[in-house]
């Protein structure tokens, strides 16, 4: 009898690991049993009961809008953008404006974006499956370049492998980059009850990077009576001091108007004054380098004169204070002798080493000097 039972609970943990990561855990079990059973109800019936209603994902896209979606039966649908206001304006929920009074208690996720996210897969021992979050905290700093302070992380469950280990992934995103998005959805990011991070191809990965304490925050029934209480408050205060601060406003703004109007002349002054003297450096400047610079057309005729024949060259590169020669030649090792003693260049020498073209029966130079003579004085194009 008693190998007939162990018989059959080897067989039952055989099941339960071919259900996957849902059915890790009693508490897996329990919970992947009732999405079972949920499966068989109508769309409709179980969105009633609240088993699948699906979850609101906001992502900022450009300034002052995210881009709203619904994750429901593992699909994404796209609802369109909602403005995204500054956390301080004092608004009570942005998104009821544009969404159904049912639908506005749908627990809203941050989506980052996939690139916002570095994930790694480990396989960890069967009796991490309880504590996951907690066993690859310690695990943060071999797996990844980041502290575990400084990034915010999850751990998905991938499978249990036949041997009992997890196969888990890892999760984690720099918590300034996280702080970045938070700050781009304003008051949309107050009542978020997790962070996910998107697939390569939209799809969220499943994670929930927020810390445990901070999630659930729209469950809160009082934070809409805070919010109504705050601003009565504020608008006491401000009614009691809205003649003095009126007062001091208007005459600022006639101060302000005052000084504007006398430092619009100076301020058009001084760009005119600006705009001549880099008008006066830019005509300085290139006149300098008119002086120091010997002509294209000088340069390339003092070269005919003293490159030898049977010198072809590829090549003629004048770049700012530089030579450049390329070409074949039957004198290749005399060029730089016949080339010393120019007024228009100096220093000239061989770069690399003097290789025979089979082709042409030649050999191959590459010759590189220095425009302007050897003193720094400006160079005077011979007539």
């Amino acid at each position: 009898m008693t190998s007939i039972l162990e018989g059959r609970f080897r067989g039952l943990g055989r099941v339960i690991a071919r259900l996957g990561p849902q059915a890790v855990g009693l508490r897996g079990l329990l919970a992947w049993w009732g999405h079972a059973l949920a499966a068989w109800l109508p769309a409709r019936v179980r969105r009633a009961l609240g088993v699948d209603r699906g979850r609101l994902l906001l992502q900022p896209v450009d300034a002052g809008e995210a881009a709203l979606r619904l994750h429901r039966d593992g699909e994404v649908a796209e609802l369109g953008r909602v403005p995204a206001p500054a956390a301080d304006e004092g608004v009570a929920d942005p998104l009821a404006t544009v969404l159904a009074p049912a639908a506005l208690d749908l627990p809203r996720w941050l989506l980052l974006p996939a690139a916002s996210g570095l994930v790694r897969r480990m396989t960890l021992p069967a009796a991490a499956a309880d504590r996951l979050r907690d066993v690859v905290r310690f695990e943060i700093d071999r797996q990844t370049p980041f502290a575990a302070e400084a990034v915010m992380f999850d751990a998905r469950l991938l499978g249990r492998r036949a041997d009992g280990q997890l196969d888990v992934e890892l999760v984690v995103a720099p918590r300034e980059r996280v702080d970045a998005q938070l700050a781009a959805l304003g008051a949309l990011g107050a009542r978020l009850a997790g962070i996910d991070v998107a697939m390569p191809d939209g799809t969220p990965r499943a994670v929930n990077l927020l810390d445990p304490t901070a999630r659930g925050r729209q469950q809160d029934p009082w934070r809409l009576w805070n919010r109504v209480l705050a601003a009565t408050a504020v608008l006491a205060a401000a009614a009691t001091l809205w003649t003095v601060l009126a007062n001091r406003r208007a005459a600022a703004e006639a101060l302000e108007a005052s000084v504007r109007e006398r430092a619009a002349p100076a301020r058009v002054a001084a760009a005119q004054r600006q705009a001549l003297v880099d008008l006066l450096e830019g005509q300085a400047f290139l006149d300098r380098l008119r002086r120091e610079r010997p002509p294209s057309v000088v340069v390339m005729d003092e070269l005919t004169r003293r490159l030898p024949d049977g010198t072809y060259l590829e090549k003629l590169a004048i770049e700012q204070d530089k030579i450049m020669l390329m070409g074949l030649s039957n004198q290749a090792s005399a060029l730089v002798t016949q080339l010393q003693g120019s007024e228009l260049w100096h220093a000239p020498a061989l770069v690399g080493a003097v290789q025979p073209d089979p082709a042409s029966g030649r050999d191959r130079f590459n010759i590189a000097a220095e425009l302007g003579p050897a003193g720094g004085a400006p160079a005077e194009p011979t007539p």
